[in-house]
């Protein structure tokens, strides 16, 4: 039985249109360089050719291709005989080199029969994008064996559409560092419009080769995305603020104060945005990027956070405020938040009308949560192509539907990894939608951010198949995924990269098939059963796993809890002795977490009774489930049947599980040391106290012994379990020097672990 790997060695051309894209010049080099074929890549007719193009672009005849197709969706097309004759036609760029590499691999071995009469597939999604991509643009942009090139290749053979291409070309921003602060480096993620280019409004703001090192890597990376098909765009934190030089010069431009007082040092204001200059700067920024990069698809604004915001809005973290064009003195409250949900339309419509005259397709996002005061204003007010970006369309402010599927009391979860259904209410509320020409954007976070922490190829296949069945069967047309995609560099064998590919591009209805045969492929047939149980056994781990506020995202690197001593009274060592972590917190000195790892500023993360909640779950729900998928991975690792090739596909996941079980009893401890501390001070009797003194002298024997399993891991491991900065150290990442900075947690651990507990209630008052 002849293969498609057979047709396609009988082949001398691959043919694709004369005024080719740079997706179809990829693909075809691809196909002939992948299979090794003695072919060339001709842009006229050849005999014993295959052609491949993207449907608009073809100048040889695909209309019976397209008139059979399904139009209204995104799909593609392949056909090939015993000669190797046939074509690979796609509707949209980005599904060109996806579905080459499944001719280089999946279907190089099936039998060419399969595909003689040709055979349609249809994208679940029109849309499906990286959202804040952590390590092509935001906080891990600087992690070791990472490249940029490789990363976005990858996204597009899995399937995705689009690339986020806005990132800095420095690992830090240009922006003005205040003693005792850490507020400046929130301007290393989401950057704005002035951070490429100048207006004449703002013209000398940012020094011209700084502005010139960011433009540069924006368009390279449009580049590369045009080159596997991928339409880029951007997110930003909109209106950011702009110095306080700016104003020193227009006064009367001053806007929204949008930092959050208790971390920050210094003011930060944004811009007036109905001020006709203000609109015009805007107009003017995106105008000037677009025809640098003219195939610009969309922005994304993310709002109110990390010095950014909009006037008069609820949820600025000062209260209502903003410039004096808006609102005069006494309106209610209902007014005024008519007023600025009115605003913040009116800033999506200039965006979008200054993009129209380069690209008329051009979609302007407004991520919804922070404005629920403002929700009915916005949405009355949006029209086509300025779109909602949500994890949920029943979401009213940071009031996040949905609880986890284990624990009932634990809300909030839509977004995150245990959001796996939908409501039949959101299916309702996307077709309302559609109908008034808005998109909706749900946001999906299964990638590397918001989720682990940070750590890099947790495998949780069928949750994450789960979770895109659902948004598939409500009618999403647009996802996000949050935190974005995980390259083979960092994760060689991650599996959940292959069920994102799977869904995207052969939806598969067997996903226990799927999963099987990507066992088999990396571990041999006489494995692959053992490596699935491995993976059906870590999922199940993380199905029990609780949610523990802040930390069980970012707040876990912020707040450094992996290398920070766990003891009795925080601040018993030495400030010098502190320093180590403290430097990179993102914190101030009068931050309560520095004494209380129950609170963070002014806010409770963890108490007596959700910690305690937490540590049961984890002791009796998560932790064995955990140790059995280690175990397993380490059985295989030292069976002398399994070959040495799938032995290192078994080493890996069993040190990433590791380093899990790491991740998760620090937050274990982290919520013991809560119970145990606040129980000790509140307890009168002396037996009470004793009590909860012994339970405190437990957790810290578990840390101990935790970080040093996470040392012998760090020092012995091949295996990059998580992201390491190549620049060294900074707030949002760990790098090289973990090893050392673990050693010095042991060491005051066991120093101070006798000290009397205590908790510093009036930290915050530090000056």
């Amino acid at each position: 039985m002849m293969t498609v790997l057979q047709s396609l060695k009988k082949i001398k051309a691959i043919q694709i249109p004369k005024n080719s894209l740079p997706v179809e010049e990829t693909s075809a080099r691809e196909i002939i360089d992948s299979l090794q074929l003695k072919a060339a890549v001709v842009k006229k007719p050849t005999e014993n050719s295959f052609k491949i193009a993207v449907a608009d672009n073809a100048d040889f005849s695909v209309d019976e291709i397209t008139g059979s197709a399904q139009t209204q969706k995104n799909w593609a097309f392949f056909r090939m005989d015993e000669t190797g004759a046939g074509e690979l036609i796609v509707s949209n760029p980005s599904l060109l080199y996806a579905y080459a590499t499944k001719i280089t691999g999946d279907w190089s071995g099936q039998p060419v029969a399969r595909f003689k009469k040709g055979s349609y597939f249809t994208a679940p999604f029109r849309w499906h994008r990286p959202l804040f991509d952590y390590l092509l643009t935001q906080m891990w942009r600087t992690a070791h064996h990472f490249d940029p090139e490789t990363h976005i290749r990858e996204i597009a053979r899995a399937g995705y559409t689009h690339v986020e291409v806005n990132g800095l070309a420095a690992p830090v921003p240009f922006e003005r560092a205040v003693p005792g602060e850490f507020y400046s480096q929130f301007y290393s993620y989401a950057i704005a419009l002035d951070q490429y280019v100048y207006s004449e409004l703002n013209k000398g703001l940012y020094p011209v080769d700084y502005l010139t090192a960011n433009l540069s890597l924006l368009k390279k990376y449009a580049a590369i995305g045009r080159k596997y098909g991928l339409q880029p765009g951007m997110v930003c934190f909109e209106p950011r603020s702009v110095p306080e030089k700016f104003f020193e010069k227009y006064p009367t431009l001053r806007g929204a104060r949008v930092d959050h007082p208790f971390r920050s040092r210094m003011p930060r204001y944004s811009l007036a945005l109905s001020h006709p200059l203000v609109r015009q700067h805007y107009t003017e920024l995106l105008q000037k990027i677009m025809k640098e990069v003219p195939g610009l698809a969309y922005m994304s604004v993310w709002s109110n956070d990390s010095g950014a915001g909009f006037e008069y809005t609820g949820s600025l973290y000062v209260g209502r405020n903003g410039g004096p064009y808006l609102i005069r003195e006494w309106r209610t409250h209902e007014q005024i938040a008519e007023v600025a949900g009115k605003n913040i339309v009116a800033f999506l419509k200039t965006l979008r009308d200054a993009a129209k005259g380069i690209n008329p397709e051009f979609r302007v996002s407004l991520r919804l949560e922070p404005f629920k005061v403002e929700h009915d204003t916005i949405m009355a007010g949006l029209e086509e192509y300025l779109d909602i970006e949500v994890p949920s369309l029943l979401v009213r402010g940071y009031d996040l539907p949905y609880h986890h599927s284990k624990y009932t009391d634990v809300t909030g979860v839509a977004g995150s990894v245990h959001h796996l259904q939908m409501a039949e209410q959101e299916k309702e509320l996307i077709a309302k939608n559609r109908d008034r020409k808005i998109v909706s954007h749900l946001v999906y976070s299964h990638g590397n951010g918001f989720n682990f922490e940070p750590l890099t190829g947790v495998a949780f296949p069928w949750m994450l198949h789960e979770k895109l069945l659902a948004m598939k069967e409500s009618g999403v047309e647009y996802a996000a995924n949050l935190g974005g995609f995980t390259p083979s560099s960092l994760a060689p064998y991650h599996i959940n990269q292959e069920v994102f590919r799977g869904f995207m591009l052969e939806p598969e209805p067997d996903i226990d098939r799927l999963i099987l045969q990507k066992a088999v492929d990396w571990v041999g047939k006489n494995s692959g059963e053992k490596l699935v149980a491995v993976w059906r056994t870590a999922e199940q781990t993380l199905r029990y796993l609780p949610l523990l506020p802040l930390y069980s995202n970012f707040g876990f690197v912020w707040l450094r809890l992996w290398v920070r001593p766990i003891i009795p009274d925080l601040l018993a060592p030495t400030p010098q002795e502190r320093r180590y972590y403290e430097d990179y917190m993102v914190s101030s000195a009068n931050n309560t977490n520095l004494s209380d790892l129950g609170r963070d500023v002014l806010f409770n993360l963890i108490t007596k009774d959700s910690g305690a909640k937490y540590v049961s779950r984890v002791d009796e729900n998560v932790l064995p489930r955990l140790d059995e998928a280690i175990q397993l991975a380490e059985k295989a690792v030292a069976d002398a049947s399994v070959p040495v090739a799938a032995k290192k596909v078994f080493t890996d996941q069993r040190d990433r599980l590791q380093a899990l079980h790491c991740w998760i009893m620090v937050q274990r401890n982290v919520s013991a040391w809560v119970v145990g501390v606040n129980q000790y001070l509140d307890a009168e009797q002396p037996e009470e106290k004793s009590k909860w003194r012994s339970y405190l002298n437990e957790m810290m024997e578990l840390e101990i012994r935790n970080t040093k399993d996470l040392l012998t891991l760090w020092q012995n491991s091949d295996v990059d379990f998580m992201v390491v900065s190549a620049a060294g150290e900074n707030s949002y990442m760990y790098g090289e020097n973990l090893g050392d900075l673990l050693q010095r947690k042991i060491n005051l651990m066991q120093k101070y672990r006798h000290v009397k507990p205590g908790i510093n209630r009036e930290i915050i008052w530090r000056v």
